[in-house]
Formats: structure tokens, C-alpha cells, sequence
């Protein structure tokens, strides 16, 4: 590759075609500390993809949220079981305390 394809400009073109937002606004400070402290350059590109990838995953949750239009003040705290009784509170509060029921087979 030639100098000039690492130009900061040239490398924000490539990175908005891509579609890599985090990595665009990541990617200076990361060279800089890479360079600083001697980063191979697995390291340096791993640390920014890892970025983007948690970028995406909130973006993706948050969008999520607000698609489903739930009311974010609604809470298991506050719901009330009264209200649905055939539904078992004591249930309902052991798999929300965890996430291991996702795993098991599911009964027959």
C-alpha cells in the first residue's frame, strides 16, 4: 500500500462507505495509543472491531426498544400479579432472576 492510503481523510471516506461509525470515530485515538505503547497490530484492529461490534449490539437494542414502544417505566416491580392470577409471581420472578432456563430443553 502507498502512504497516501492511510490518510486520515481517505480512511474516514472508506470507513463511512463501510458503514463502520465506531470504528471512525475510534480509530485515531487507538492508532495513537498503538503507536505509543507498541500494539501488535492484531491488538490494534481486534480493540477497534470489539468497539464497533458493542457499538452495534446497543444501537440494535435500543432501536429494538423503541420499535416495541413498551412503556420504559413498566417494571416487574411494579406489575400487578393481582391482576393476572392464574400467573405465578414467585414463577415469574426466579426466571427473570436469571437467564439459565434458556438453555433447557423444554418439557413435554
Amino acid at each position: 500500500m502507498t502512504a497516501a492510503a492511510f490518510e486520515p481523510g481517505r480512511n474516514a471516506l472508506m470507513l463511512n462507505e463501510l458503514r463502520l461509525p465506531t470504528i471512525g470515530r475510534l480509530w485515531p485515538d487507538f492508532a495513537e495509543r498503538s503507536d505509543r505503547e507498541g500494539w501488535p497490530a492484531g491488538r490494534f484492529l481486534g480493540g477497534l472491531l470489539e468497539h464497533e461490534v458493542a457499538e452495534r449490539e446497543k444501537r440494535r437494542i435500543e432501536r429494538h426498544r423503541v420499535e416495541s414502544r413498551l412503556d420504559v417505566t413498566k417494571t416487574l416491580a411494579s406489575f400487578e400479579f393481582s391482576e393476572v392470577p392464574m400467573l405465578s409471581k414467585a414463577h415469574v420472578l426466579a426466571l427473570a432472576s436469571g437467564d439459565s432456563w434458556l438453555e433447557k430443553e423444554p418439557t413435554s
